[in-house]
């Protein structure tokens, strides 16, 4: 099996590993050039040969961006590092490397590591969810990443938030639309919702914080956003039916998600709560009605984008298309 690189091109910092194995024979990191596309492609070619140089051996290469590529045009698109937009980062990387090149979205190289060896290994199905700064999602079914024709796959967190329940829909998001699930899910939404609430602007840690101290308005406040995450989830699984759903970013910490959310997605989801009618009208219990679906957090954590970036590649690294649909 070859060394494989991957590079976790983020807005602040540049990160890369190398996987022998599935195990990590080296790591770097550095500074994104911001606001400068020439001088990231000088950053990603140097952090490369560096870590070439440290193992001794050559690599594939897989990238994973805060955009996707268009499959129409070749450039980057949707992304949140702005100088990204527009530019040919895979054709240029290509040809300042030498050799392949395989970029994926950020929250795709996130999915990609929990299923091949993270909380989703084994699982035909794992939808992966990063909840931080933004909100976005990545699906691999069967060790394959779903991109789609348009690159799109995922990205629920620019969905409306369904089943409103008294929220106010309009938020405006970067995106342009109102609404979205981004908006009510990410670090800086659960912040608004408090300082909208309780008038008071407290940080994500620091809601959780007050809630373990007993203080009513903070835990009012995790409670519409474990019912709004709830909401967001049983549209997926509505979908997509995947047997995990990883959450990653820094949402992923609040440990009361994993126990309070499964619990109040049922009455969203299809036919999973309720009881079968037989043919008197009389009711039974119904063995399908408990989901199968579990919600766990990322094994890997924060270096589940980077190391989901070197697994792009299939295993015999021949340049082939690899694990991307």
């Amino acid at each position: 099996m070859p060394l494989r690189i991957g590079i976790d091109l983020g807005g602040t910092k540049i990160e890369g590993v190398v996987l022998d194995s599935g195990r990590e024979a080296a790591r770097l990191r550095v500074d994104t050039p911001r606001d400068d596309y020439d001088a990231t492609l000088g950053a990603i070619v140097a952090l490369v040969d560096a870590l070439e140089r440290q193992t001794g051996r050559g690599a594939t290469i897989g990238i994973g961006i805060p955009g996707t590529i268009s499959a129409s045009t070749g450039l980057v698109k949707n992304a949140n590092s702005a100088w990204l937009i527009g530019e040919p980062l895979q054709a240029d990387l290509e040809r300042r490397l030498e050799r392949p090149v395989h970029v994926a979205n950020d929250a795709n190289c996130f999915a990609m590591s929990e299923a091949t060896d993270g909380a989703g290994a084994g699982a035909e199905v794992v939808f992966g969810v990063i909840a931080g700064t933004g909100v976005g999602g990545g699906i691999v079914v069967k060790g394959c990443i779903i991109s789609g024709p348009n690159g799109i796959a995922g990205e629920w967190g620019h969905n409306p938030l369904p089943w409103p329940d008294g929220e106010d829909n309009g938020r405006l998001c970067y995106c342009g639309k109102q609404g979205c699930i981004e908006t009510f899910l990410s670090g800086p939404g659960l912040s608004a919702d408090h300082e909208r609430v309780a008038g008071v602007r407290l940080s994500p840690v620091q809601i959780v914080e007050a809630a373990d101290r007993g203080t009513a308005a903070a835990e009012q406040t995790l409670r519409r956003y474990e019912h709004r995450m709830a909401r967001a989830l049983a549209s997926i699984i509505n979908v997509l039916d995947p047997d995990v759903i990883v959450l990653g970013g820094g949402m992923s910490n609040i440990a009361r998600l994993y126990t309070n959310v499964p619990r109040l997605w049922d009455r969203f989801v299809f036919a999973a709560e309720g009881n079968l009618k037989t043919c008197d009208e009389s009711r039974v219990p119904n063995p399908e009605s408990r989901l199968r679906t579990r919600l766990v957090p990322a094994h890997h954590g924060a270096t589940s984008g980077v190391r989901g970036a070197a697994w792009l590649w299939p295993d015999d690294g021949d340049g082939g298309s690899g694990p991307i649909r």
